[in-house]
């Protein structure tokens, strides 16, 4: 089927992406690369600025997409271990045999992102927000945008890409299905200075329904002795619960005695995979919008910048063959669900089985991780965000299976 296209004026763009982050320039960078006429609409005056993440990646991901090693001055630190405590203070340490992560200053990350989709032909607009989506026949023909200090105005495009983050307004408008509301969290994360008794190479993960009900919180240190410090939960006030945290949690208290806060920062993590579809005539949504978030630790950069290529390699494949319909499109849909179904489905059952916990199961769960010698079987893991396959993988080792199975009555136990 070809789609009727209309007379495009001279503003118009061949593709038009909503959001400046990551997944946004990397949908950009992609599509610019393939010839196609890109503009990107930003809200904020600076690409990267507010920071919404705690920029905590995994290092084979990155390289796999041609993005490690990094520039100067992205790279705060590296990962070899973390260690998981229970709200009494039992540690869980895992240790692997090389870096696997890197904390990343998600404000230099998304700039270099964003120089990268500029270089290959990307147009920005910063400072303008898209207030709604042209519709026309069933068909997004673009967008309505407002810059500071100005009218609003008409763009028009033969495909729009949404990559805005967690709103979901503009999926309303595209008469797509949301997030679920019920599987969302909502996040405070601090810069800090003056962290003691922690190891600079290791994230510090602090579980307990008294400071991080529905989540957990987390330390991730800097070579310099700062460190970003987070939790999510799904009730409450996510800064009374970092508050909790910092001065009784058992751990976390003793190692952020003295620390002093520069700045914080709030957003919300949606936990319960990806929107079930995610395209329609003229239209791909990406990323955080479409929830292609992890459920088990809320990182959704990978995730999001892995789509954002196949959104890149579908959009303009569609619009060289004067095609952009839903059927076109759908194969959008696709190859994100070949690519991450196996990972999502394992992802939102851990993602129960840790809802499911007390806090005293917990704890004995990180008791009996330490006693079958789960983290000497685990040590040479290097795989973090497609988790389903890794754990076929490390299904294998007597320790790593013996734990599962653990888990398993464990799980049932909570829920006979």
């Amino acid at each position: 089927m070809t789609t009727p296209n209309p007379v495009f004026p001279t503003n118009s763009s061949d593709a038009i992406v909503i959001g400046g982050g990551p997944v946004g320039s990397y949908v950009a960078f992609h599509l610019a690369k393939a010839g196609v006429k890109t503009t990107v609409y930003e809200e904020h005056p600076q690409v990267g600025v507010p920071s919404h993440c705690a920029g905590h990646l995994s290092i084979r991901s990155l390289k796999n997409m041609g993005l490690y090693p990094l520039p100067e001055g992205i790279e705060e630190n590296t990962f070899c271990s973390a260690n998981f405590y229970s709200s009494y203070g039992t540690n869980f340490k895992l240790s692997l045999s090389c870096p696997v992560t890197v904390a990343l200053n998600r404000a230099c990350f998304d700039q270099y992102l964003a120089e990268q989709a500029k270089t290959a032909g990307a147009s920005y607009v910063l400072n303008t927000r898209v207030q709604s989506l042209l519709v026309t026949n069933g068909f997004v023909r673009g967008v309505k945008i407002k810059q500071v200090n100005s009218g609003e105005e008409n763009i028009f495009s033969k495909v729009v890409i949404d990559a805005e983050g967690i709103s979901s307004r503009l999926l309303h408008q595209a008469g797509l299905r949301t997030k679920k509301p019920s599987r969302i969290v909502y996040t405070a994360e601090a810069e800090i200075a003056n962290i003691f008794n922690c190891e600079r190479n290791a994230v510090e993960v602090y579980f307990g329904k008294e400071y991080a009900p529905g989540f957990y919180g987390w330390l991730i240190p800097r070579r310099d002795g700062s460190a970003k410090l987070g939790l999510a939960t799904n009730k409450g006030n996510p800064l009374e619960y970092l508050k909790r945290l910092i001065a009784k949690h058992p751990v976390a208290s003793r190692q952020l005695a003295k620390a002093k806060i520069i700045r914080i920062n709030y957003h919300a993590i949606s936990l319960g995979g990806p929107i079930p579809k995610s395209y329609t005539n003229g239209f791909l949504a990406v990323g955080d919008c479409a929830s292609q978030i992890k459920p088990t630790t809320g990182g959704g950069v990978i995730f999001g910048l892995s789509c954002a290529k196949i959104a890149a390699q579908v959009a303009s494949s569609a619009i060289r063959n004067d095609d952009v319909s839903a059927e076109s499109l759908k194969v959008y849909q696709q190859r994100c669900n070949e690519l991450t179904n196996l990972d999502f489905g394992v992802m939102l059952r851990l993602r129960r089985f840790l809802d499911s916990l007390s806090d005293d199961k917990l704890d004995e769960m990180l008791r009996v991780c330490q006693k079958l010698g789960v983290d000497k079987a685990l040590r040479d893991v290097d795989e973090i965000d497609f988790q389903g396959k890794m754990l076929l993988a490390v299904l294998r080792k007597p320790a790593v299976a013996a734990a599962f199975l653990y888990f398993g009555l464990l799980y049932l136990s909570t829920n006979p």
